[in-house]
């Protein structure tokens, strides 16, 4: 199994972002997704620059991928994802059908996690379209991975979510911005300010999701590196890894040395909240079972 590293899902300085992938160039993941998937006014890096960080990274021997926006909602963001579909030198990922639309019948493509691919009737129409990788949804569980690697299209490769907060939803309406008053265009950029996303309490004072500007996730962190070998069994191509503000690089090391067999360092010093993995066992999300 090859480790991706996804997209940055926060708002990070440039600096932090050049540093960050600095350091991923001498990482084991092989491949790295590049872009802003969640909001338009992060442009801390704007497309020539992600761009000109793909080639540095390819240079480096990594396969780079182009991420697309996640929600579309202006004739600027649309235009932004026109050239992304048609930069011919970078495979793209498809997060919502816009894209599919550009790249289908032109390249292939990466149908992304927020595609809603359920079955292998769906599988197979996104094969019929272009897509050569899809990114299983979140929220399936082991044994429909099970069901839909039986089905799956003759070089359909297949990609897990391993390890990150769990993207949710994503709204027009900025949660980070209502959070601190202000309106959704003149944010101030206050999500720089949470460099993991900002954590929402429940009234008992429990921690129940994350804000990230537009964008739900989960207040846990999804980890699938206990099931490593069961999703190398299942024959999963590629495995996930979510970007977080530290410790990245030893997380990466650690799934790196489990897809290859071997006993990778434990993760329970390295996360930035408790783990959570039900979904993969059939059960409710922010659960949590140790197979260890």
């Amino acid at each position: 199994m090859k480790i991706a590293v996804g997209p940055v899902l926060y708002y990070w300085t440039r600096e932090v972002l050049l540093d960050f992938y600095a350091r991923i160039a001498d990482s084991p993941a092989e491949i790295v997704y590049l872009g802003e998937v969640v909001c338009s006014r992060r442009h801390n890096l704007r497309l020539e620059d992600w761009i000109g960080l793909a080639r540095e990274l390819a240079a480096s021997g990594k396969q780079v991928v182009l991420s697309s926006q996640a929600l579309i909602e202006s004739e600027g963001e649309l235009k932004v994802l026109r050239r992304i579909a048609a930069n011919g030198e970078f495979a793209v990922e498809a997060n919502e059908m816009g894209a599919v639309r550009l790249l289908s019948g032109r390249v292939p493509f990466i149908a992304g996690p927020h595609l809603n691919i359920y079955n292998g009737e769906t599988l197979a129409w996104f094969a019929q379209l272009g897509a050569c990788r899809y990114v299983l949804p979140l929220e399936l569980a082991r044994e429909v991975l099970r069901e839909l690697q039986s089905v799956r299209p003759a070089g359909m490769q297949t990609e897990v979510f391993a390890y990150g907060r769990m993207p949710l939803a994503f709204s027009a309406r900025c949660f980070t911005a209502r959070h601190h008053d202000l309106s959704k265009d003149d944010c101030q950029y206050r999500c720089l300010e949470n460099a993991d996303g900002l954590a929402l309490k429940t009234r008992e004072n429990t921690e129940f999701l994350t804000l990230n500007g537009l964008q739900t996730q989960s207040a846990r962190v999804y980890d699938l590196s206990e099931s490593v070998a069961d999703l190398r069994d299942l024959g999963v191509d590629v495995l996930r890894l979510s970007p977080q503000s530290d410790n990245m690089m030893e997380i990466i090391a650690s799934f790196h040395e489990r897809s290859a067999g071997r006993a990778g360092a434990r993760l329970d010093d390295l996360r930035v909240a408790p783990p959570c993995n039900g979904y993969w066992h059939g059960a409710p999300g922010m659960d949590y079972r140790s197979t260890a």
